[in-house]
Parts: C-alpha cells; sequence; structure tokens
C-alpha cells in the first residue's frame, strides 16, 4: 500500500534505545524497500517522530530511558493524526511482562528482537496491510499469561459495550479469545471460513477494534473470557 502522504512506498519509524539496533533494522528494511522515515531513541523522541513523518509502521521498543514504548504507543495511537499508523513491540525476551501493557495500549503485535530478517520484513508488511501479527494461539497464551496480574478494568467507552454485537458475533469473539485459528472457528461452528472472515470482520467494526489482538484482549478485560479458566479454553492443552 502506497504511504498516505507521499504515494511512496512503505515507511516506518524505528524506536530503540540501542543505536545498533536502529541502524540493523533499518538496513534490513531498506534492502526490502521499506522507506525508514525516522529513529528514535526513546518513547518521546518516537512520538515526535510519527506526528513528522506519519509512517505507516513502527518498530517499538518497551523499555526506553524516559518515556517507555508502552506509553509512546498510547500516545500516537491516541492521536488521530496518527490514524492507520500500525505498532510493533520490540522485546528481547519472549513473553516480557510489559507485552500485555503494550497491547493493550494498541499495538498490533510483538516481536523479539533476535528475528531473522526475513520474518522481520514480512511481520512489518503484514501488520500494514491491516492484520495482526500475532498467531491467535500466542496471543491467547500470552493473555492467560498476563491477564490474570492486572486490575480489572471496564471497556474504555460505549462503543465497546459487547451488547451491540449479535449473540452469534459474540460466540465467534469468545472462541476467536480462546486461541482458535479462522478455518478451527469455522469447523466448530460449521460456517465456511469465508463467513467466519465477515464474522470477525463485523465484530472489529462495530467494536472499532484495529485487529483480532485487540478483540482478544477486549474479550478478556471485558469478562467475555477468564484467565485461568479450562472451561473458556476449548483443547487448552496444546497451547502449555
Amino acid at each position: 500500500m502506497a504511504d498516505r502522504v507521499t504515494g511512496s512506498a512503505l515507511r516506518a519509524v524505528i524506536a530503540d534505545d540501542q543505536a545498533l539496533v536502529r541502524t540493523g533494522f533499518g538496513m534490513i528494511l531498506a534492502a526490502d524497500g521499506i522507506e525508514v522515515t525516522a529513529e528514535a531513541a526513546d518513547g518521546a523522541e518516537a512520538v515526535a517522530a510519527v506526528r513528522r513523518t506519519r509512517p505507516d509502521v513502527v518498530l517499538m521498543d518497551i523499555r526506553m530511558p524516559g518515556m517507555d514504548g508502552i506509553e509512546a504507543t498510547r500516545r500516537i495511537l491516541a492521536d488521530d493524526t496518527s490514524e492507520g499508523t500500525r505498532v510493533i513491540i520490540l522485546t528481547t525476551y519472549d513473553l516480557d511482562h510489559y507485552v500485555y501493557a503494550a497491547l493493550t495500549a494498541g499495538a498490533s503485535g510483538f516481536l523479539l528482537k533476535d528475528v531473522t530478517p526475513e520474518h522481520l520484513v514480512a511481520a512489518v508488511r503484514l501488520v500494514q496491510s491491516g492484520d495482526a501479527l500475532l498467531a491467535p494461539a500466542i496471543t491467547r497464551r500470552l493473555i492467560e499469561r498476563f491477564a490474570q496480574r492486572e486490575e480489572p478494568r471496564p471497556t474504555a467507552s460505549p462503543h465497546r459495550d459487547l451488547s451491540a454485537l449479535t449473540p452469534r458475533e459474540v460466540e465467534v469473539l469468545r472462541l476467536l479469545a480462546t486461541g482458535l485459528s479462522n478455518a478451527e472457528l469455522a469447523e466448530r461452528l460449521f460456517l465456511s471460513p469465508t463467513t467466519v472472515k465477515t464474522h470477525i470482520g463485523r465484530i472489529l467494526s462495530k467494536l472499532e477494534l484495529r485487529d483480532r489482538v485487540q478483540a482478544v484482549v477486549l474479550a478478556y478485560e471485558s469478562g467475555l473470557i477468564t484467565p485461568g479458566n479450562p472451561e473458556d479454553v476449548p483443547g487448552a492443552d496444546r497451547y502449555r
């Protein structure tokens, strides 16, 4: 997809307090034709860079001095001028305990910093196209591990009231949040994959969510799914 401002190729901002990481990731993206519009060494610089260059994707480190990646993600995605910008969280450790907070702030997924060049490029392009980076099962496992440590919070606004959904859409959301793929959802509900995709699209539209990662987060925060409850997770053993 062309850039929203200039019509050029996909654009990205890299935010990390390590210059070597920024340089390395920048070279990988540039080699694949992705323009790095700016680099940032902390969250405040990242917010300013996004406002200035309006990239399609931000690679955001969580742990940075001053403003961290979580707060920077929240500010970027709350800014009307950043509409359409997606954030991928960078972390050193698998299932970093900050990742859940980053996802609730609006990030579309996360990557480990030792990601391969091919995976990095594929992830940036996937998120920019509007898809969530995390596989459903990984998303569920991540939230299962950390959601129970968070204080319960009400949904952020009336448009995220689950009463806006039909009974079928609520059922799809609940199963989506347990880690089922579209194909598994279709098999379980005796629907075609196309119909499942349509239901998910309507759920995201009604609840004004960016992607299925945010739908999973909302399912937990709204109490539709209870962290640690095996009855909510069909086939949970396969994820452990």
